[in-house]
């Protein structure tokens, strides 16, 4: 995969995922931009990243707020000279509990920050696409949007929707030569959606973290557990070349737990 003079803006960057993805696209020769919550982060994704060579910049954002998601986009735009090839909405965040406790306001975030954000963001990145006739975006769905799990209603619907919400994109994007695809990974070690899943299982599940992790590998024909380059491998090869004819695709990467 090479992305010599490609440009790419990636959300939730200074989580393990985002910031492996964009550390591999640059080290294939893209131009970075990078954003997330945390300011501190941010800054602190953008020194790691340059350190390693890349020619990265950043902004934070919260992915929900409208007028931040367009400052991004812009500043963007901006750094990479009205060109912005590829779009990575990794920014997400994960919940758990019973239907019947779950209250509105964690409904209304899981949805927001996994769905909304990357509506915001796909809308004010398509116009440059546009403008230059090609564009990939890669969406974060889950394993979790294709077969549901217990205790997670919410994040399973919102990573549902996007699963259709790329299917719909890649259809109305096709004509403009711009490929939207979704990845649905399975449990990822050292992210901070196992780490927050985990001890909740152990909380409601009420068994040590051992036993949770020997669980769920248990279910995985391939024995383990995904590993951050799993799923940074994958991502990246639909932002390639490589995935030219591939469009309106949700890609398991989970080991053989997910097959269709």
């Amino acid at each position: 995969m090479e992305f010599s003079g490609k440009t790419a803006l990636i959300t939730g960057a200074a989580g393990a995922i985002g910031k492996g993805v964009a550390a591999d696209l640059a080290r294939r020769g893209a131009r970075i931009f990078v954003t997330d919550l945390d300011p501190d982060a941010v800054t602190e994704a953008v020194r790691e990243l340059t350190e390693d060579g890349a020619v990265c910049e950043g902004l934070a954002a919260n992915v929900v707020e409208e007028s931040q998601v367009q400052a991004v986009v812009e500043s963007a735009a901006r750094f990479f000279r009205d060109s912005i090839d590829i779009l990575i909405n990794v920014a997400g965040v994960v919940g758990q509990g019973k239907v019947e406790e779950l209250t509105v306001e964690e409904w209304d975030r899981v949805m927001a920050v996994n769905c909304k954000g990357s509506f915001l963001f796909v809308k004010y990145v398509v116009p440059y696409m546009k403008k230059n006739q090609y564009g990939k975006i890669v969406n974060f769905s889950s394993k979790s949007g294709k077969t549901g799990s217990a205790l997670m209603s919410h994040y399973c619907a919102a990573k549902g929707a996007i699963i259709s919400f790329t299917q719909a994109l890649a259809y109305e994007l096709a004509s403009s030569n711009i490929n939207v695809n979704c990845v649905c990974p399975g449990i990822t070690e050292a992210t901070g959606v196992w780490s927050n899943v985990s001890s909740g299982y152990v909380r409601e599940m009420d068994m040590p973290m051992d036993q949770i992790v020997k669980k769920f590998t248990s279910k995985v024909p391939l024995g383990r557990l995904a590993k951050i380059e799993d799923v940074v491998a994958v991502t990246n090869f639909l932002a390639s070349s490589g995935a030219d004819y591939m469009t309106g695709q949700a890609i398991n990467i989970t080991g053989g737990r997910e097959m269709h």
